[in-house]
């Protein structure tokens, strides 16, 4: 059973928007749950946002049958705490369990210091990661544009100016040398081919721990041979990468041979349809590793050179993308370009996880088309710096905005477009820069220096909650700026116009 928002119990519960917040704690949670009570406020917002979440949490099922689970409020609120403040779920359960004010944000009651029958609502760290996990990308942005847009309304000239740029968002993944990718694909395809064949009865994988700790082996004294300064070391190379993609090859060959034989017994063809999932699983890492295998073959055993398009970057996180920045300490990054726009105000009003392989310069104009039909043509100045620069750039853009700024390439080039510049163009050029603060709180206090979500959906959900986690921080902000403009929570080092 669902319910959108907390009933109110007993008069001990005030509603979430009448719950009283100290104004005088510098804590970034303050102005997140001061964001959510003027959401719960907002009759209007906050039925549009709900029924957004019970599209995602009910799609297929009825709200009004099964066991109590948590509500679309709850589900907001939690979502917005551990992104907004960068918290796992461990720390999550615990808040969730033991902080007054996020449990009454939630309308669960509390009578003053007494613990009473009603204040025994548990959670399970597992229970919240599954409900938020319901929650799609597509969701979230549109959850993102209604805070946004209520963001507005207090700044209604934010919008007027915006200045974008991209980063990268990691994934979670370790260092991609081609000996730990077969390893990692390997101890998938034992573990998955051993339960098959346990639940299938079918014999010849007893020894699967075994043969995992031969791959393991081979795996340490390739990496071993790669650290040595002895002259035979591209032969020991050669030689351990030989003996691993060997026994890949027949432990591959094994598992192959598992899944014709269930097909066999259960009288129906291994495909996407009839195959169970766990069949569908094992055939996936069967792809991918006999991928990396060969991409290993073809680098170290033929010495040609793979192309980066071919390559595997993770066997769990096989969207992964390798990205050159040339920035210290990090010039190679593996994850996803995420472009975002940010208003004069602080609001991320655009964002997007950029596809594979297309550069910034792609970026900039069909992004400011888009935005500037989204907000009525109410911005008139845009900045980006000198990635997202080309002539045909320069062009474009000043036809959508009145007053473009794209930096240009090359220390001459960029002299001379500064001399030549509009006092609206080194305004720009000097504001800038700031979005490098967005971008660097977005990092720092929000998760998105390195996505703990999996697969390419959880990505891009994870990367939309922590743009909102920031939104709500900096809506939060306002807010209590014009209540208590002198409280600490109040207090921002952004200039009054951005």
């Amino acid at each position: 059973m669902r319910r959108a928002f907390p009933v109110q119990p007993t008069f001990d519960c005030p509603p979430p928007h009448q719950v009283e917040l100290n104004l005088g704690c510098r804590d970034e949670m303050i102005p997140i749950l001061r964001a959510l009570q003027h959401i719960y406020s907002d009759t209007a917002l906050l039925q549009s946002i709900t029924t957004l979440i019970g599209k995602d949490v009910n799609h297929t099922t009825s709200k009004k049958q099964g066991r109590p689970g948590l509500s679309y409020w709850e589900i907001l609120v939690l979502a917005a705490v551990r992104m907004g403040c960068n918290y796992n779920y461990d720390k999550l359960q615990d808040l969730a369990e033991q902080h007054r004010s996020l449990r009454l944000m939630m309308g669960i009651v509390t009578w003053k210091d007494v613990p009473q029958p009603q204040d025994k609502k548990k959670f399970d760290w597992r229970n919240i990661r599954d409900n938020l996990c319901w929650l799609r990308p597509e969701t979230v942005k549109k959850i993102n544009d209604a805070v946004v847009s209520a963001g507005h309304v207090l700044a209604p000239h934010a919008i007027e100016r915006v200045r974008g740029d991209t980063f990268v968002a990691e994934t979670n993944i370790h260092y991609p040398t081609d000996s730990r990718l077969i390893e990692d694909g390997l101890r998938k395809v034992l573990k998955l081919s051993a339960a098959l064949a346990k639940e299938y009865e079918v014999a010849g994988w007893r020894q699967h721990e075994h043969w995992h700790k031969t791959v393991r082996k081979q795996v340490r004294e390739i990496g071993r041979a790669a650290k040595s300064k002895k002259g035979n070391k591209d032969e020991r190379i050669e030689k351990g990468y030989r003996a691993l993609l060997g026994t890949a090859k027949d432990l591959l060959a094994r598992a192959t041979q598992l899944l014709l034989r269930i097909a066999l017994l259960t009288g129906s063809a291994v495909d996407e349809l009839q195959a169970s999932a766990q069949q569908q699983e094992l055939k996936e890492y069967l792809d991918l590793t006999r991928r990396v295998c060969d991409n290993a073959r073809r680098r170290v055993l033929d010495g040609k050179t793979v192309p980066n398009g071919e390559k595997i970057f993770s066997i769990f996180e096989p969207h992964t993308e390798l990205i050159k920045r040339d920035k210290q300490p990090n010039p190679l990054q593996f994850g996803h370009n995420v472009l975002v726009i940010e208003d004069a105000a602080g609001f991320i009003c655009h964002y997007e996880v950029v596809k594979n392989g297309v550069q910034d310069v792609e970026l900039a104009v069909p992004v400011m088309k888009k935005l500037q039909k989204k907000f009525d043509d109410k911005i008139e100045y845009a900045s980006f710096d000198r990635g997202f620069h080309s002539p045909e750039n320069q062009i474009d853009l000043g036809k959508i905005v009145r007053h473009a700024c794209l930096a240009a390439k090359g220390s001459k080039k960029g002299q001379e477009q500064q001399e030549n510049a509009s006092v609206e163009f080194r305004e720009s050029r000097q504001r800038h820069p700031g979005v490098e603060s967005a971008i660097g709180a977005l990092q720092a206090g929000n998760g998105l220096e390195r996505c703990r979500d999996h697969s390419e959906r959880g990505y891009a959900r994870y990367v939309g909650l922590g743009i909102l986690g920031r939104n709500l921080h900096v809506f939060g902000k306002l807010l209590i700026r014009q209540e208590a403009k002198e409280s600490q929570a109040a207090k921002s080092k952004r200039k009054k116009v951005a």
